[in-house]
């Protein structure tokens, strides 16, 4: 097996009123960083997508050993993203761990999980999920047979079109880690409370 890891960091943060999301400090460093170090340790390729203009982003990833996508049409939605992280994927790649950023409490050990989970379940599309119940969240696992259609996903969907048909197997992961993502200020003091 041959595992990229694609951390999806190209929205417009639009909810944070004039933050951004993934330069919020998490373990002390930017949560983008911390993100991306984390997929690292568990994966030798780890791909970033990020908008253009996205200087401020790239450079919280300088000197770690990812590859920045650049996503030009970012605007587009989280779509636009996948499209341009999976035309980047090298073609040895057999499956593909597709992460937002904002979600600051998926780490090594959940990404370790799915990637275990692939193992056992070779070809299989996995979907993280929140302990003790059903509720689908992230990270998604997409094995290399539905890659092409990945490049042909459109609008703010993620990759809902490419999965249509798919039998989608849910990997618990720890509390709500597959369901937090943090899009509002609000939501940042919820979390940083809860800690």
């Amino acid at each position: 097996m041959t595992p990229a890891v694609l951390l999806l960091a190209a929205g417009a943060s639009s909810r944070m009123r004039g933050g951004d999301k993934l330069l919020e400090e998490v373990d002390g460093m930017p949560l983008l960083r911390r993100q991306a170090a984390a997929a690292r340790s568990v994966c030798e390729q780890v791909f970033v997508t990020l908008p253009v203009p996205g200087a401020a982003r790239r450079a919280v990833l300088d000197g770690l050993d990812v590859v920045c996508v650049d996503v030009p049409d970012a605007a587009e939605g989280m779509s636009a993203s996948i499209r341009a992280g999976a035309a980047a994927l090298p073609h040895d790649v057999t499956h593909l761990v597709l992460l937002p950023a904002d979600m600051p409490d998926i780490g090594a050990r959940e990404l370790a999980t799915m990637l275990a989970a692939a193992e056992a379940a070779p070809g299989a599309v996995l979907r993280g999920t929140a302990e003790g119940s059903d509720v689908p969240g992230h990270p998604v696992l997409i094995p290399a047979r539905l890659f092409s259609s990945l490049a042909t996903l459109s609008g703010d969907d993620g990759a809902r079109g490419a999965l249509r048909g798919e039998t989608v197997t849910g990997v618990p992961l720890p509390g709500r880690a597959a369901i937090t993502d943090l899009d509002t200020p609000e939501d940042w003091a919820a979390w940083r409370a809860r800690l």
